[in-house]
C-alpha cells in the first residue's frame, strides 16, 4: 500500500511539474553565473561537459559557469560555485546548476557541438556568435551551400570561423563547432 501512495504521489508532482512548465534542469548556452567561486581549473579539451561533470563530483558544487576558451590563447576554464548564483548574458559562457549537466539546445538546425568536417568550398573570418547565426545566415543566402560549421573562436583559430559546404558531411561530436544543415 505504501508502495502505491508512493507511485501515485510521485506522478502526482510529475503531473503539476509539467502543467507548471518545470522541466528538468539543463545547462544554459550563452549565460555566465558570476560570482561564488570556490574552485576554477583549466579544462585542456575544451568541452563544456568536462565542468559539468565537476560539478557533479564536488560536494560543495551547486552551480558552475564554464568559459569558452578566448583568441588570446588562452585556455577554457570552468568555476564551481558555493551557490547558485543569478545568470548573466555572455556569449563567452555556458552556465548550470549542480544536476543539470550539459544539454545544449537544439533550435532550429542548429547542431551545438557538431563539426561536419570536408566539403568547404569558402570559409571566412566572422563575428563571434553562441550559436553561429552569422554563419548559418551565410549558409542560407547561399544557394548552393548545403551545410555549415562555425568554429568558435579560441579553438585554434584567433578569430571564430565560418565553413560553408557544398555537401552534407557526417556529424562528428566536437565541443569547438556549432554546425547545421540547409534543406
Amino acid at each position: 500500500m505504501r508502495a502505491l501512495i508512493t507511485a501515485v504521489a510521485a506522478l502526482m508532482f510529475a503531473a503539476v511539474a509539467s502543467a507548471a512548465g518545470i522541466g528538468p534542469a539543463v545547462a544554459q548556452a550563452g549565460f555566465d553565473r558570476p560570482g561564488g567561486d570556490y574552485a576554477s581549473a583549466p579544462v585542456l579539451t575544451g568541452d563544456p561537459s568536462v565542468c559539468a561533470a565537476r560539478c557533479e563530483r564536488e560536494r560543495g558544487c551547486r552551480a558552475w559557469s564554464f568559459s569558452y576558451p578566448s583568441a588570446s590563447e588562452e585556455r577554457a576554464m570552468c568555476f564551481l560555485k558555493r551557490e547558485v548564483m543569478p545568470r548573466v548574458k555572455a556569449s563567452c559562457c555556458v552556465s548550470g546548476v549542480h544536476g543539470a549537466g550539459v544539454i545544449e539546445p537544439l533550435l532550429d538546425d542548429v547542431e551545438y557541438s557538431i563539426d561536419r568536417v570536408g566539403a568547404d568550398y569558402r570559409s571566412f573570418d566572422t563575428t563571434p556568435d553562441p550559436r553561429g547565426w552569422p554563419c548559418a545566415m551565410a549558409c542560407r543566402a547561399e544557394t548552393h551551400c548545403r551545410a555549415w560549421t562555425y568554429r568558435r573562436l579560441g579553438y585554434g583559430t584567433t578569430a571564430a570561423r565560418c565553413y560553408l559546404k557544398d555537401a552534407i558531411k557526417p556529424p562528428h561530436p566536437r565541443p569547438c563547432c556549432i554546425s547545421g544543415v540547409v534543406r
